[in-house]
């Protein structure tokens, strides 16, 4: 069964750069941490952490918040750059990496470019988006070219969560001790409902009316939503949806699981969307090493990813669906004719 990892994340130098000279302050360990070492390497050491989990292909992605809090100048250049470095990782190694593309989404017009210029001239597959731009939330009406543009190229947009705004971590999450509502803001809590809402925003206010065929890949077993969804359905007749409200969760949503191993979620998520909706991440290198309490993440260095999956109660065509067939099936489309000339350029 061959497995291909979607939320699979990478720092690069000019990223780095660019967060100290911003003062962005993602949500990372020390630099001497083997997490943050595993960010930024990209050679033995991730294939063999792949190799350990049993993850056949990496789609590589910038760490959160990616590009998303830079200035718009900065976020052009920024994600450009990076972009051309994610594209010669993946031409050094192409059986393993596929890569999604950093998107300037602070300068509207230029992301919807990027993203043109990354599927169409480097070949990627679809790009990574981490939710707000500053304080526009996805649902913002200056992203409907990127959208539009997304739509258009038969590409996927997976969104990552990033720490909730200032306001709501004051309210929610601060006065904690020993540091808990750092991570409960976060990788705890905070992310997943910060993102699950703004998924919810781009349902009411149209964007998948206006897009019927933009597809969207969730991670975390879908931020939270998938679990209230029949609370939430009592909204759509007020927000005069197309659409029931779980249709476009069926029609226009992908879940992964990032790394978190729960049998029940899984089940859960085969329930509402269906397997032939499901993808596989395992969210490395944040799921490095064996958690504390027995924390349902992925010990990267027993094969859990691929065990977890093997034990899953599907069918084996299901499984091998999630693992790599479903992926390939959302990104095997007839591609543009630039995008035919771009691979065939960069693989002759």
């Amino acid at each position: 069964m061959r497995i291909v990892g979607l939320e699979e994340h990478v720092v690069l130098p000019v990223l780095l750069d660019a967060w100290t000279r911003a003062g962005v302050q993602p949500h990372r360990y020390g630099d001497d941490h083997p997490v943050t070492q595993r960010l930024r390497d990209v050679g033995e050491r991730r294939l063999t952490d792949m190799d350990d989990q049993g993850i056949d292909v990496a789609v590589l992605s910038l760490a959160s918040p990616g590009v998303q809090n830079l200035a718009a100048a900065d976020a052009v250049s920024v994600a450009r750059e990076a972009n051309d470095a994610l594209a010669e990782i993946v031409d050094a190694n192409p059986l393993r990496f596929q890569a999604f593309a950093a998107i300037p989404t602070s300068s509207p017009n230029s992301a919807a470019a990027e993203l043109e210029r990354a599927v169409t001239r480097l070949g990627f597959p679809g790009a990574m988006l981490y939710g707000r731009t500053g304080d526009k939330l996805a649902d913002a009406p200056e992203f409907d070219d990127l959208y539009a543009t997304a739509e258009r190229l038969r590409v996927p947009l997976h969104f990552h969560p990033q720490a909730p705004v200032r306001a709501v971590h004051e309210a929610y999450y601060s006065g904690l001790p020993n540091g808990v509502g750092a991570v409960l803001a976060t990788a705890g809590l905070g992310w997943y409902y910060d993102l699950g809402v703004q998924y919810l925003r781009m349902i009411f206010s149209g964007v998948f009316d206006r897009h019927p065929e933009l597809q969207v890949i969730a991670g975390h077993w879908g931020e939270v939503i998938l679990f209230y969804l029949d609370h939430v359905g009592i909204l759509q007749d007020m927000a005069e949806l197309q659409r029931p409200l779980a249709d476009y969760f069926r029609q226009n949503f992908w879940v992964a699981g990032s790394g978190t191993v729960s049998e029940r979620y899984l089940r859960w998520t085969a329930e509402v969307v269906g397997t032939d909706r499901m993808l596989y991440s395992t969210d490395y290198p944040y799921t490095f090493g064996t958690r504390p309490g027995g924390f349902p993440y992925l010990d990267t260095s027993g094969g859990t990813a691929r065990s977890f999956l093997e034990n899953a109660p599907f069918t084996e065509q299901e499984k091998a669906a999630i693992g790599s067939g479903n992926w390939e099936r959302l990104t095997s489309h007839p591609n543009p004719p630039e995008q035919n000339r771009a691979a065939a350029s960069r693989t002759s």
